[in-house]
């Protein structure tokens, strides 16, 4: 599998929403993986009450076994309570039509077939989302220690490698370099 890249312009993040608006859990799964970070394991991990009426999500990763604790912001609030309304709180958060836990692998098709639709090329899958997150993130803040820290990172360098931005500070190096 070939490395994915982050979402970067906003209008194209707003295209691969409108397509995975068509299905609530769709839209919710990548929602929640563009503002909060989390690798899709982490994701689909999720019941529901790990995050009905609560004001954190609070998961051991379990890539790295690390404790973490975010945030529910005022974006996805509202979308887990209307999603979550008359769900079971032990029941897995995502399902399929077959009442099984969504995999990694159906979520991979879901997200690389909407940024397909929305005409982005081929490099997306689910990691897109982390990888939207930090991209969006360190331009909004420029706080790399930060978005190190959120991700258990070991450097800034590998966090900026991550996010796509040390290629985007390269290429900017040199087409503003012209003797």
């Amino acid at each position: 599998m070939s490395t994915v890249e982050p979402i970067r312009k906003i209008k194209d993040l707003r295209k691969v929403e409108k397509i995975l608006s068509k299905n609530s859990r769709n839209l919710l799964f990548f929602t929640i993986g563009i503002n909060c970070g989390l690798r899709i394991s982490d994701i689909l991990a999720l019941d529901v009450k790990d995050v009905q009426k609560k004001n954190y999500i609070e998961i051991t990763e379990k890539k790295t076994r690390k404790f973490k604790k975010l945030i529910i912001n005022s974006k996805l609030r509202p979308m887990l309570d209307d999603y979550t309304k008359d769900k079971e709180s032990d029941a897995p958060l995502f399902m399929t039509k077959f009442h099984n836990r969504l995999d990694r692998v159906a979520a991979y098709y879901i997200v690389k077939e909407a940024c397909k639709e929305a005409g982005l090329d081929d490099k997306f899958g689910t990691h897109t989302m982390r990888k939207t997150f930090g991209y969006h993130h360190y331009k909004k803040y420029k706080d790399v220690a930060m978005l190190q820290k959120l991700f258990n990172h070991s450097t800034p360098e590998v966090t900026l490698r991550y996010i796509g931005i040390e290629q985007d500070m390269i290429d900017k190096c040199y087409t503003n370099f012209i003797l």
